[in-house]
């Protein structure tokens, strides 16, 4: 599934506006707290917030500082 937004200004700042479609497949409602990851390609992966998830982002952030200096080299 692809879905078109643009990028607007909202204040002094620049934002999106979500179409109805991606917030229906990621079932949030206004007020949701939504995840904004780093993928490849200089995307972003928007996910809601699940407890699963945020358990798994403290994991992987844990694990990301203790192994940052091999994570570093392995990026070379």
């Amino acid at each position: 599934m692809t879905m078109k937004t643009k990028v607007r200004k909202i204040g002094n700042s620049l934002g999106i506006v979500l179409p109805k479609e991606a917030l229906r497949v990621m079932k949030v409602k206004e007020g949701a707290t939504l995840y904004l990851t780093e993928a490849p390609k200089s995307a972003v992966r928007i996910t809601p917030e699940r407890d699963e998830f945020d358990k798994m982002m403290k994991i992987a952030e844990r694990g990301m500082q203790r192994y940052r200096n091999a994570l570093r080299e392995l990026a070379k």
